[in-house]
């Protein structure tokens, strides 16, 4: 079971959950039993339920990954794609976000009083920055360069409450997609690259640590005859 605690952690969308299941996990149960002596308060209850939220969500985690069979091989699209599966079930079980959605969360999060586009896509160039995104097309370049033809026709900072200046942004945003080959219909396709690469990257770190582990077991006397077995033939669900 500790190698599933291990493994679930090395996942971005998991780890939050997992550190605060962690931490309620050291709360006595007889904190909760009804025959305590001290009342029960709102703060009780709601801790009680984030709990068992929580518990529940890593459960159904480790349920799926016994399951599922993990390669560990970055290198193969098919490894990859399958990985991305396990984990898409696992967020749909869990209720948890996608990467895609975790993004457009932080956006409207952090955004949501901001006042001038300006700040706004600094803001945006912020995030993808925190995430680890690359702007391979040069949208970003293509966005700033927008904002200040608008901002210079209207002679002022453009503010996210004029409409009419607004309008002309994204219709100044329309043009440069079209030049960079960006289409709104593809948008799904966008996502589920993502999700992709944030699997390979993930399934790169697990074998990295897989890796790392045999070889700290090989230096110990007692496993120095053993030879250490090809990390792409290891099934997880063995260590769960």
């Amino acid at each position: 079971m500790a190698y599933a605690s291990r493994f679930l952690s090395r996942s971005k969308q998991l780890q939050g959950s997992l550190v605060i299941f962690q931490q309620h996990n050291a709360i006595p149960v007889r904190a909760f039993a009804k025959e305590a002596a001290r009342p029960t308060f709102k703060g009780d209850e709601m801790l009680k339920g984030v709990f068992f939220d929580i518990k529940n969500k890593f459960q159904a985690a480790v349920d799926i990954l016994r399951k599922e069979k993990i390669t560990l091989d970055p290198e193969d699209p098919a490894a990859v794609k399958q990985y991305a599966n396990v984990m898409k079930t696992i967020r749909q079980k869990a209720d948890m976000f996608s990467e895609s959605q975790r993004i457009k969360h932080d956006i409207d999060t952090e955004t949501q009083d901001i006042p001038d586009a300006r700040a706004y896509l600094l803001k945006l160039q912020e995030i993808r920055t925190r995430r680890g995104l690359t702007d391979e097309l040069g949208a970003e370049a293509m966005m700033f360069e927008a904002l200040e033809k608008v901002e210079k026709d209207i002679k002022k900072p453009l503010l996210r409450s004029d409409k009419k200046g607004m309008d002309l942004l994204v219709a100044e945003f329309e043009k440069g997609n079209k030049k960079l080959g960006i289409r709104k219909e593809d948008l799904p396709k966008y996502e589920d690259n993502l999700e992709l690469s944030m699997a390979k990257a993930q399934l790169d770190e697990l074998k990295s640590d897989a890796v790392e582990a045999m070889e700290s077991q090989k230096k110990k006397e007692e496993f120095q005859d053993e030879e250490m077995p090809d990390v792409k033939s290891l099934d997880i669900r063995n260590f769960i």
